[in-house]
């Protein structure tokens, strides 16, 4: 018994002693956990690695993360790469957008850091592709701009494109255009209705559509407006001039058609008019008298210069 006892002595320091050399050799890195739940928040091409906080009392615990694309996998010995603007930080989630470049598969890992203590790596279960981002709908406003229809879109970024679809409310098949748009010129009365999508072509997915605003355009009303202002306007215009143009225009006529000439006294006749004997006639061999006929122009000249 006495050796039996002694043997289990041994084989306890024994197994203290492996303990701690382990503990010397792993260092002070198995001290501190591993970050758990580690998983991807990726919507609209915008990704988030998220994790578990690891707590210890009294200590701020800093994290680090690193991924392993398909380059690293297959070219450069599984090699891992730090981001920058994740390493020692205290959130508990990392934008690695910039990072997810290219539509391949991702590995990514995450450690936790008190001082010089770490942990070991926490990584993500399986891999991560950006083409399984989840792409919703883009916010969209409809307004009818008199008989113009105009769709604003909200701005995704770069890699987003959209897909628009117009139809007047009531009759099949839509039209689509595939830009911020400035839809064709509406009729008035009937309703035109908009759906939009996003198209995202890295990845070659499209979301699905958004609701459907429908409006109507604005612009009988406001062209009747329009129209009955400028009708008013010429109406009033006309009934002030047209009197005075008709007073203009009949006074131009009666002088230029049926002047009123009124002659002195001295130009009237008022016995009968003395015969004239034209000089070469047969009648009048001695003829001392000039007779020269003026025109009555020259005859109103004399007469206002006599009178003046």
């Amino acid at each position: 018994n006495s050796a039996s006892l002694t043997a289990l002595i041994l084989i306890y320091l024994f197994s203290l002693f492996l303990f701690f050399l382990l503990l010397g050799i792993l260092g002070e890195d198995a001290l501190l956990p591993a970050p758990q739940n580690i998983s991807i928040l990726s919507t609209n091409m915008k990704h988030f690695l998220t994790w578990s906080p690891v707590i210890i009392q009294g200590e701020t615990v800093r994290y680090s993360v690193e991924f392993q694309g398909e380059y690293e996998r297959e070219y450069a010995n599984e090699s891992w790469i730090p981001i920058c603007e994740c390493s020692l930080i205290t959130a508990t989630v990392c934008n690695i957008t910039e990072d997810i470049s290219a539509t391949v598969a991702y590995n990514l890992r995450v450690r936790a850091n008190v001082g010089a203590r770490r942990s070991e790596w926490g990584a993500l279960r399986g891999f991560f592709n950006r083409i399984t981002t989840s792409l919703t709908p883009p916010l969209m406003k409809v307004i009818a701009d008199g008989y113009h229809l105009l769709v604003e879109l909200e701005d995704m970024g770069p890699a987003f494109q959209f897909c628009v679809l117009y139809w007047k409310k009531g009759e099949p098949g839509a039209k689509e255009v595939s830009s911020v748009v400035h839809l064709d010129t509406m009729e008035a009365g009937p309703d035109y209705c908009v759906k939009a999508q996003t198209y995202v072509e890295a990845i070659n997915r499209s979301s699905s559509f958004s609701q459907t605003q429908c409006v109507r355009a604005q612009g009988g009303t406001s062209m009747w407006l329009v129209t009955a202002l400028i009708s008013s306007a010429g109406f009033a215009v006309a009934a002030l001039t047209l009197p005075f143009l008709t007073w203009k225009t009949s006074k131009i006529f009666q002088y230029s058609c049926c002047p009123i000439a009124v002659l002195p006294d001295t130009l009237k006749v008022s016995e009968p008019p003395t015969q004239l004997i034209l000089c070469g006639s047969e009648e009048a061999e001695q003829c001392d008298l000039m007779v020269r006929v003026m025109p009555s122009e020259e005859v109103l000249r004399l007469w206002f210069q006599e009178t003046l």
